[in-house]
């Protein structure tokens, strides 16, 4: 076995693949792409598989290419859908296309021989006639094969679009024009999309009289069956702006142990006696969490950068009751501000401030009245050091970096306060 099927196959990343393609990747650097529609401003977890195939791809000396669906994200996949997508408008596509192009730049290397590529088919297919296409690629399929597909089966009793009937054949188009334009030989894509990918190998056999390879990937599940990426509060996107790094950062942290060494295989670049000495120190003392710290840390870090990481984890370690408050950098109390609710209230005079008034101030306590009862009752936190009828005052001196001040009612509750 290739090395690169080798490496996907104890990863758990291979889900099939063509036969041929095992002395194809053995016999020279194999072109292969995978496709990304800008159906949305940002890409999700769930898009991290394929992202981390084509990772595998380039480290094993071979060439991905990253392509944006400008075309067919006017259209969308129908693949795993029971109901027609909303169409975006070209403005929305565009702009998705292009924030959708930045976050697939952090994975790959793109210089060097055999740097990654990153191609839009909106450059062939918005050019392209009705006529042309029917011509071109829909004489080469039959709607017997078409419905055998599994994308286009089980819509058939629901009903599908010709539009998105169509889909398969767009997506069959983008395979030979990167045969023709870069020696594309094989695409990588998720289980569900082995129909799409193999109508492109016949088409490129048909037109062109070449072979070329598919390569699929498993769809995620969670060890409770439920849709990997998705939280009570929906999708985890890529974008910080969708999705804070601090809860990206917390996702990862809170995977079932049961997942936590798989997502180790299937979403790190961590060796492998790395990944099954952190499976087996899970086994044994599954309360430190091991595996899901370096999970999160690694595809934080390679998601959002260093800096994001650093103070996910530092902000995390905190509110989890497990880091001192006192050592919180600026940058995790900045990712705390999107977290907890933050006031910013004047400068600290020199006799300082009762926390009394902070905490209502704060609205972590409802009144004066109540403040004064969470004080007696020893509920009351500021940096980490509980306060008490004796020594409730907080001076200037004690100000976090940047001039914060972090407040904790009870065991769970958080404030973030800017001071001056």
């Amino acid at each position: 076995m290739h090395p690169l099927l080798a490496e996907l196959t104890w990863r758990g990343l291979l889900y099939q693949h063509t036969e041929p393609l095992d002395a194809a990747l053995g016999s020279g650097v194999v072109t292969g792409y995978c496709g990304f529609d800008p159906t949305a401003a940002s890409l999700h977890l769930g898009h991290l598989v394929p992202v981390m195939g084509l990772v595998h791809l380039q480290r094993a000396g071979h060439r991905p290419i990253a392509l944006i669906g400008g075309g067919t994200g006017m259209i969308g996949d129908p693949s795993g859908r029971t109901s027609e997508r909303q169409l975006n408008t070209p403005e929305t596509v565009a702009a998705n296309s292009r924030a959708i192009h930045s976050q697939l730049e952090r994975f790959l290397d793109f210089t060097g021989a055999s740097g990654a590529i990153m191609r839009d088919n909106a450059e062939w297919l918005m050019t392209m006639g009705a006529v042309e296409f029917m011509r071109d690629v829909g004489k080469h399929f039959t709607v017997n094969y078409m419905q055998q597909k599994e994308s286009v089966r089980t819509r058939m009793e629901e009903g599908i679009s010709y539009t998105e009937f169509s889909y398969m054949l767009l997506q069959a188009k983008d395979f030979l024009e990167l045969y023709r334009r870069t020696g594309c030989t094989l695409q990588l894509g998720g289980s569900d999309q082995w129909g799409n990918i193999t109508a492109g190998i016949e088409l490129i056999r048909r037109v062109e009289s070449a072979e070329a390879h598919a390569l699929t990937m498993p769809l995620v599940t969670t060890a409770a069956g439920t849709k990997f990426g998705k939280t009570e509060a929906g999708a985890v996107w890529l974008d910080p702006a969708m999705t804070s790094p601090y809860r990206f950062y917390q996702f990862w942290m809170n995977v079932d142990d049961r997942d936590a060494a798989r997502y180790l295989r299937y979403f790190t670049l961590l060796e492998r006696s790395a990944i099954e000495a952190l499976e087996l120190e899970l086994a044994a003392h599954p309360e430190r969490r091991a595996a899901q710290q370096a999970l999160a840390r690694d595809v934080t870090t390679r998601v959002h950068g260093e800096a994001a990481a650093s103070a996910a984890a530092e902000a995390s370690a905190v509110l989890f009751g497990k880091g001192e408050a006192g050592s919180l950098s600026l940058e995790a109390l900045e990712a705390l501000r999107e977290e907890v609710p933050f006031v910013t209230i004047p400068a600290i005079a020199s006799e300082g401030i009762d926390a009394v008034d902070l905490f209502v101030s704060a609205k972590l306590a409802a009144s004066k009245g109540a403040a004064k009862r969470l004080l007696e009752q020893g509920g009351m936190s500021v940096n980490g050091k509980k306060l008490s009828a004796e020594e409730r005052v907080v001076r200037g001196d004690s100000l976090l970096a940047g001039g914060h001040l972090l407040l904790r009612k009870g065991a769970r509750d958080y404030a973030l306060v800017r001071v001056g």
